[in-house]
């Protein structure tokens, strides 16, 4: 609706100066057309793929690593190594000290970062064009000769078991760590990113030795570029820097297990804690995967629930039916609904936060009542509205060099092609109403569900009863 506001006011100003008649708007010499931009992508004889997009007029550059391992490539045993890498990537390789490695990217302006999921690592640079190569430089060396020191080691321990303690402190954190826990019981993808305390204070170089050899393999790495660099440049690079990584990932016990198809478990996990002052719920059905054909369509499905915040002035006025029944009766201080995937699984579902301690059920109810609505009775203007702020949402978030990079890299790593933004739009514009009821009914309609609360929660009711609310009629 802004949008096409914004382009009425614009041409109502147009005829308006041209005393009435519509004028061609020109493009002006300062403002050289450039063609659509495209995703390139190449493969090295040891299986390294190499994926760009180039913008000839973009002054900066991000390139990065995405790996294809993380929590779930570990074991119960070693369940924290990928996110312990990550700490030790920056202090200090056989080439560089950690002084050494600080210093070189300070002097170029760069910035150099990392962070651990449960199926990916990634270790990405931002720097000026001109400061690419010696990026790419740093990343190699970070990767492959890290000198994983004992002193470092221990330092980083202690900064990792404060890290634990900080992520503990943050409700939703542990919430969605626990839904993931109880939904994918005794499997890898049910363990938390950081790991066990107890792991954390015995991990070991060994270990951390041993899931670089067993993970970090050309078969299973990503080398993105976005922004001024172009496809050839980053090419060459990759032949010069990583042509040495293994081809393949050894088929270990941890590897095999991590490949393996994870069950979902409808199950609940409650803590409670009445000096906690809400309810913090997440209620969770089995989502879709990053190359399930109703991907999309279950982001659209999420986006017609919505979210909803009553600390914002809209708060009235967020357009999903459930929020308006939410603010209408105080039930929650917030809801955020999500569809979260994985390489062959994933959780569709809601995130509750309320300090009406009385009527949790109601808030519960109400939520699982729209769920079920959105197999029967779907209007074609609430999933129009849903498409809207999904592409809104999906293009909003490419803005910038690193934005682009995550998108390439997360895309390649998990379904092995990068759909062009253009290609998305088209994708999610061909959704219909019938396709959003007919993954209701697949995916959420009577399906079980995965719990999980903390926090003042005596009046959340019992399994079996929530259950039921899976399969009402009104």
């Amino acid at each position: 609706m802004a949008s096409r506001r914004l382009a009425l006011n614009l041409a109502q100003g147009l005829r308006g100066r041209a005393g009435g008649l519509s004028v061609p708007v020109r493009r002006g010499l300062a403002t050289p057309h450039s063609p659509a931009l495209k995703t390139q992508t190449t493969t090295l004889k040891n299986g390294l793929t190499v994926a760009t997009q180039y913008s000839p007029y973009a002054q900066t550059s991000t390139v990065g690593m995405w790996i294809d391992a993380g929590s779930r490539a570990e074991t119960d045993e070693t369940n924290g190594t990928a996110h312990f890498l990550e700490h030790l990537a920056f202090k200090g390789t056989s080439k560089r000290t950690q002084q050494q490695l600080e210093l070189e990217i300070e002097n170029m302006g760069a910035h150099l970062n990392a962070y651990t999921s449960r199926e990916n690592t990634v270790y990405f640079a931002r720097a000026l064009n001109e400061d690419v190569p010696q990026c790419v430089d740093i990343l190699q060396d970070i990767l492959q000769n890290s000198k994983l020191e004992e002193s470092a080691i221990e330092r980083e321990r202690d900064v990792i078991l404060r890290e634990s303690e900080e992520v503990e402190k943050q409700l939703e954190e542990v919430v969605f760590d626990h839904l993931h826990a109880t939904a994918y019981q005794h499997q890898p993808l049910g363990r938390t990113i950081l790991g066990p305390r107890e792991n954390i204070r015995d991990i070991t170089r060994t270990e951390l030795t041993n899931y670089i050899k067993n993970n970090y393999t050309a078969d299973r790495m990503v080398l993105v570029g976005a922004g001024g660099v172009p496809h050839e440049q980053l090419v060459e690079m990759a032949d010069k820097y990583f042509a040495g990584l293994p081809s393949k990932s050894p088929e270990s016990a941890a590897y095999l297990l991590s490949k393996k198809k994870a069950d979902f478990i409808g199950s609940d996990v409650r803590i409670r804690d009445d000096t906690i002052p809400t309810a913090n719920i997440a209620i969770a059905v089995e989502g879709v995967s990053w190359n399930d054909p109703d991907y999309f369509t279950a982001l659209v499905t999420q986006a017609i629930v919505g979210n909803y915040d009553k600390a914002l002035g809209n708060a009235p006025h967020q357009g999903s039916k459930l929020s308006g029944i939410v603010h209408k009766n105080d039930l929650a201080t917030s809801y955020m609904s999500f569809s979260t995937s994985y390489s062959d699984t994933g959780l569709w579902g809601i995130y509750m936060v309320t300090d009406n301690l009385a009527n949790i059920d109601d808030l519960v109810h109400f939520s699982l009542r729209e769920w079920t609505r959105l197999c029967s009775s779907v209007t074609p203007a609430e999933v129009e509205r849903a498409k809207a702020q999904l592409k809104a949402s999906i293009l909003l978030s490419l803005d910038g060099t690193s934005a682009v990079a995550e998108d390439i890299g997360r895309q390649i790593v998990n379904t092995g092609r990068r759909m062009s933004p253009g290609e998305i739009e088209r994708v999610i514009d061909a959704i219909t109403e019938k396709d959003v009821m007919e993954f209701g009914n697949k995916k959420i309609w009577d399906q079980d569900i995965a719990i999980s609360a903390v926090g003042s929660i005596e009046g959340l009711f019992d399994y079996a009863r929530i259950r039921a609310d899976m399969s009402r009629n009104f």
